[in-house]
């Protein structure tokens, strides 16, 4: 089997709740999506889609993903995509770095192999655990009161893990964080999630005001050296984000207990081939995940309850499902994500099928 054309499609997703705020003051009321569709000539199609959360969150902006696919496109064309790792490997060696640009090339192949074995990707990815993954509700930054409100309102819809938007100032956060938490009983689980918002000391002041409360604190500070300077001064159950771009920093920190839990992006590792490789690393390790992407639709959500779905519970902290944040749909089949838990879907590969009417067009094909 090989491929022999990629189709590429830009789509807004704009936020329903009207906009996504976190710390450094972005704010965005749409994202910008890339989603890609691989033929082979065997008939079979597979789909993949990779979002940035902007241009300011990673080194990382939607255009360039589409730049990128473009670099790669010669490598892909002609390539067998149930040979996964053959094609990761490929795509490393022509475009050193940029894992993103990978992302959704590597889901679409996911896809296809899932099709073509008449099996969900779940199940190429090790198997189905228990009835789900837990989800967590991202909670976008505003005043204590308007948090907390949300919190309570996902709360009453199921939601059983928060990640509360802080990292703005120490004095406020703390008061965030304090409002939030008082809208929640002794089994939910709350995550006050920085973003690299603070500075080292900011941070420092930040845990010790909120000593006191059942909380995670994640990635307060923009490098490693930092959030484990941060984590030697508190008790608080850590979580780093933005660093953990592969296994080097995984086994880094592991080393040096500089957390207790990972967020897994797909997206930031270079899809679900090294996504998977990292997710069984911290399996064989203890060390518990939240799996999701850096946003996006139906499509990535679904790659997200796959990998979610395989992954061990004791090491499973939560998912999420970025396409009930959005005001559009993108694809049909997608997990529902009722009662806090996220389900990945039974059919051969993804199991989506993308509403080509609210894609569009495609903006670039290659051949």
């Amino acid at each position: 089997m090989n491929v022999t054309e990629i189709r590429v499609y830009q789509v807004d997703l704009p936020i329903a709740e009207g906009s996504y705020d976190w710390a450094g003051g972005n704010s965005y009321e749409a994202f910008d999506s890339t989603i890609v569709r691989l033929d082979t000539d065997e008939g079979v199609v597979g789909w993949g889609e990779l979002s940035t959360l902007g241009t300011a969150y990673l080194p990382a902006f939607p255009r360039g993903a589409r730049a990128g696919i473009e670099e790669l496109a010669d490598t892909v064309l002609g390539a067998d995509p149930t040979r996964r790792a053959v094609l990761a490997e490929r795509m490393d060696r022509r475009l050193r770095g940029h894992p993103y640009v990978k992302s959704a090339i590597d889901m679409a192949c996911w896809d296809i192999s899932g099709k073509v074995a008449g099996a969900p990707v779940a199940e190429l990815l090790g198997g189905r655990f228990g009835d789900g993954a837990p989800l967590y509700r991202a909670i976008s930054q505003g005043t204590p009161s308007e948090m907390a409100q949300r919190v309570a309102k996902y709360r009453d819809e199921g939601y059983g893990k928060f990640q509360l938007k802080v990292g703005e100032d120490p004095v406020i956060d703390a008061e965030r964080i304090r409002a939030a938490r008082a809208e929640l009983d002794d089994e939910h689980v709350l995550d006050a999630d920085c973003n690299t918002g603070l500075t080292r000391h900011e941070a420092v002041r930040l845990v010790e005001l909120v000593e006191d409360v059942d909380v995670y604190i994640e990635q307060p500070c923009p490098t490693y050296e930092e959030c484990r300077a941060v984590r030697k001064r508190t008790n608080h159950p850590f979580v780093l984000d933005e660093i953990i771009d592969g296994v080097q920093p995984v086994i880094r920190g592991h080393q040096e207990d500089a957390m207790d839990v990972i967020n897994l992006k797909i997206s930031k590792v270079g899809g679900l081939t090294r996504a998977k490789t990292v997710r069984d690393l911290c399996s064989e390790l203890g060390i518990a995940m939240i799996v999701e992407d850096t946003w996006g639709s139906e499509i990535a959500t679904t790659a997200i309850a796959h990998l979610a779905h395989s992954t061990p519970p004791d090491v499973c902290f939560a998912a999420t499902d970025f396409h009930n944040y959005n005001d559009v749909t993108t694809a049909d089949g997608a997990p529902s994500g009722d009662d806090g838990t996220l389900v990945a879907p039974t059919d051969p590969g993804l199991g989506v099928e993308p509403r080509e009417d609210v894609l569009g067009e495609p903006i670039a094909t290659y051949s």
